[in-house]
């Protein structure tokens, strides 16, 4: 939570930070095609990425671990709930749309990181294998990356939702862990 309160008052004070944030962006942006960082900053759609998150939690409350895929569900409705208010709180203006505002943190990117590591975190008790947490990170990663290369985000908005998304993620990962144990060892007692 350090490392977003400080890019979070990097931008809200104007602080030395955005200058190399701005440099890096402007070096980057439209590097690749528009028609690949597009469909790469698409993953971090809604429409995309929470239907990930719902099939492995369905999955996995099949499977008995009720309190991973609620922890995961509780972990993608706080999204826009702590994403929306910063947004609106330091009104950043865009990279490419600097009369706009609400650039920071990137929703994309916060969507994209809860939704698909939320889903391998949930799915690996089953699969005991790290592919889903490597594939998770990957798309993730192509989310933030296409975001910042299309100059949807500055590459700090994309830090801060990644930075955002650890304490979410630490609680998904805590409750699958517990869910996993009472499954594995039968139904919980009272049931």
């Amino acid at each position: 939570m350090l490392g977003l309160a400080l890019t979070t008052w990097q931008v809200l004070v104007s602080g030395p930070l955005l200058a190399p944030d701005e440099r890096l962006s402007r070096a980057l942006v439209r590097a690749v095609p528009d028609a690949a960082t597009e469909r790469l900053s698409d993953l971090g759609n809604v429409e995309v990425a929470v239907p990930v998150l719902a099939l492995a939690a369905l999955y996995a409350a099949r499977r008995g671990n009720r309190p991973g895929a609620l922890a995961a569900a509780v972990a993608m409705a706080l999204v826009p709930a702590f994403v929306v208010p910063l947004k609106e709180w330091t009104a950043r203006p865009g990279p490419l749309e600097p009369w706009a505002a609400g650039y920071f943190p990137s929703g994309h990117t916060a969507t994209a990181a809860v939704a698909y590591v939320g889903a391998a975190l949930l799915l690996r008790p089953y699969t005991r294998r790290p592919w889903p947490v490597a594939v998770a990170l990957a798309l993730t990663a192509a989310t933030a990356c296409g975001l910042v290369l299309r100059g949807w985000h500055w590459p700090l908005d994309v830090m801060a939702s990644l930075l955002l998304c650890v304490p979410l993620l630490r609680t998904v990962a805590g409750a699958v862990g517990r869910g996993g144990r009472r499954s594995a060892g039968g139904p919980a007692p009272g049931r």
